[in-house]
């Protein structure tokens, strides 16, 4: 009864079956019959399905054995009693429905153990979508195939499911040819299938491969004059396919390369907590690389077996109070994994800093394009334009967020936003400050005396910029939003400005870090302005665009320097990642004086605002960027006048953000 309501009676589907069989039996009649070898042109490569591009039953069946405490080997000795004749054989022939399928299995299994067997079990694990999943290393291996120009084909023994189609969870469109037992109503190792698969990819057999893991399919393969391949590992199998072809079926990882010394993991102690964490048996090598970008925490590609995973970690060493919050990015992407912003799927976090040294944790690799040049180069005007619009969409997305849905109400404290973080960020650059700045010296006494009303609180990202985006390959859609080791709940205006820098750095700017293109003409780029930009995000949150822009980009700039100055005080010390020392130390700097170059122009901004008064006074108050009924203070800071007017920010341009 338990089949029976699992699995609905499906009809059989036996199309072409007749007379395919009538018309295989007359081709192929008088074929040369060579040996496996190796060499030749190759113009198409046919795939097995099971243990090749997936999980082979017999392997599911052992583990599925071992957690059920079934006999070892019971599920494989019913898969091959009985021979062509057998339940199995004839299930992926398409001859008995699944339902008759689990009945005489299951009959066949319980005999064999002497024990019940619940088959239905087995077959709902086989099905399921935890299982059957294409093995990364290959779906990679057939992109790069296709784009050499060869042909692929899938040549699979399956059968039906209940409903009645067939179980071929793969991408159809990797192939050129499908080729299932269940439809033809025949199965490997009949020489027949194989003739057919040929027949339909036009192709003799020596100019193709086949891959299989089960030896009596590859020697019918090769007797036909098919070349072959072993698969036991699919990494394996696709390096010897590799040796073959004569060219590489590995994608390269983008912005990525060989660790530097003093940013090497312990491999041995990785290696086994991912076998613990992701259940996998493989010896396979461990592959490790360093992703250039992500300077403050560490972030590593993995490849283990079939699993592609990036690893984010605390830098080594002594580190500043509340920083490199590994702990923070795994909570707000976890929480983010159902909230309609895209982010990698997050699998674990581990606090053990006896694993690798300091805490880290894991996230699915999601392969596409990081554009690390703002100014996207190569790309159409609309592409860029297209680019730069769903870049301020996701970000709409980000600051849309229900934090009471997400659990995220807690995430931080609500309110006094920008005063925390101007406080938060003149503690961070005193700790990491290594001599004298003045600008920074300015702004630490200016900022906190001209905080704006904060109009809402939401998810704030903390360091939305585009190259933290990751993007379709071939349309302008984020996939991703990465880094979120800032995030927080506060003024969604400090991502708005966070996401201009760029607009307001020259495309000369030192170091690799930050790149900017504002001596490019943005209308002929096809980027919006700073002001365009600004008021595409103000017209999809559906808010009144802000009077103090300036303020914001004046924190934005001297948070940035405050962050670079952490990252040239560890490269001292050898703990940041992909950083020059000297071009490093001069950044700080470099970002203080863009950001008091916005407060002159905050003040400015007042100036113009002020009702007349006596020159002196209103001049006094807007040098300072004071409100005109506020009082003279102590510890009010001034700039002189010839700082106002040589401001390298007011020659490009003070009316970019004029009141509305």
């Amino acid at each position: 009864m338990y089949i029976r309501w699992l699995f609905q009676l499906s009809q059989l589907q036996q199309p072409r079956r007749a007379a395919f069989l009538k018309h295989i039996q007359g081709k192929h009649q008088g074929a040369r019959h060579w040996t496996h070898s190796g060499g030749g042109p190759y113009r198409a490569v046919i795939f097995d399905m099971g243990g090749v591009l997936m999980p082979s039953p017999r392997r599911v069946a052992a583990e599925w054995e071992l957690q059920n405490d079934i006999p070892p080997g019971t599920i494989l000795q019913a898969f091959i009693s009985g021979g062509e004749k057998g339940p199995w054989m004839k299930f992926m022939r398409g001859e008995i429905t699944t339902e008759d399928f689990l009945q005489q299995f299951g009959r066949l299994c319980s005999e064999i153990s002497k024990t019940s067997v619940p088959v239905g079990s087995f077959f709902s694990l086989l099905t399921s979508e935890q299982v059957a999943k294409q093995f990364p290393v290959m779906t990679e291996a057939i992109t790069q195939i296709r784009a050499r120009g060869l042909r692929t084909a899938v040549l699979s023994n399956n059968f039906y499911l209940p409903n009645g189609k067939s179980f071929l969870p793969l991408d159809r469109k990797q192939f050129d040819v499908v080729v299932e037992s269940c439809l033809e109503g025949v199965c490997k190792p009949d020489p027949r299938i194989y003739k057919l698969c040929l027949e339909r990819l036009g192709l003799p057999p020596s100019e193709s491969i086949f891959l299989d893991d089960l030896g009596p399919n590859l020697k019918a393969a090769a007797s036909l004059g098919i070349h072959t391949i072993k698969v036991d590992d699919p990494e394996t199998a696709v390096k010897e396919l590799e040796t073959r072809l004569g060219f590489t079926l590995r994608m390269v990882v983008p912005n990525a390369c060989p660790m530097r010394k003093t940013m090497d993991i312990p491999r041995g102690s990785l290696e086994k907590y991912l076998k613990d964490l992701l259940g996998t048996q493989s010896t396979g090598p461990l592959e490790l690389l360093q992703f250039d970008h992500g300077r403050s925490n560490p972030t590593y590609y993995i490849r283990l077996a079939n699993h592609q995973l990036v690893l984010r970690k605390k830098p080594p060493g002594t580190l500043l109070p509340s920083s490199h919050a590994v702990e923070r990015e795994f909570r707000i992407m976890k929480a983010l994994g159902n909230a309609g912003v895209p982010v990698p799927r997050v699998l674990d976090l581990c606090e053990d800093s006896g694993v690798i040294g300091t805490p880290f944790y894991l996230m699915e690799y999601c392969p596409g394009l990081i554009y690390r040049d703002p100014s996207l180069p190569g790309l159409e005007p609309t592409q860029r334009r297209a680019i730069y619009t769903a870049m301020n969409r996701v970000l709409c997305k980000i600051h849309s967020v229900d934090l009471n849905a997400t659990g995220l109400e807690d995430y931080a404290k609500h309110g006094d936003y920008i005063s925390h973080q101007v406080q938060t960020w003149i503690k961070h650059y005193r700790a990491s400050e290594t001599s004298s700045i003045p600008a920074m010296e300015r702004l630490i006494q200016w900022l906190p005396h001209h905080l704006p009303r904060q109009q809402k609180t939401t998810l704030v990202h903390g360091d939305f910029r585009l190259d933290n985006l990751l993007f379709h390959p071939e349309k302008a859609e984020v996939l991703a939003v990465l880094d979120w080791e800032l995030s927080t709940l506060g003024d969604p205006l400090v991502d708005v400005a966070s996401s201009c820098l760029a607009h307001y750095l020259p495309s000369s700017f030192p170091g690799s870090l930050l790149r900017g293109f504002s001596d490019c003409d943005f209308t002929q780029l096809g980027i919006p302005t700073a002001e365009e930009y600004f008021r595409m995000y103000c017209l999809h949150s559906g808010i009144p665009p802000t009077e103090n822009w300036n303020f914001y980009m004046a924190f934005c700039f001297f948070r940035m320097a405050s962050i670079l100055q952490g990252v040239y005080k560890r490269s001292l010390t050898g703990q940041a990642s992909f950083v020059d020392t000297e071009q490093s130390g001069k950044l700080p700097e470099f970002m203080s004086n863009l950001a008091w170059d916005f407060a002159i122009k905050e003040g400015f901004r007042v100036f113009k605002e002020m009702p007349a008064t006596k020159p002196s006074m209103r001049s006094y108050h807007a040098q300072a960027g004071h409100s005109p009924c506020r009082a003279p203070q102590a510890h009010d800071v001034y700039p002189a006048e010839s700082e106002l007017m040589e401001s390298p920010s007011l020659s490009r341009g003070m009316d970019r953000f004029p009141a509305d």
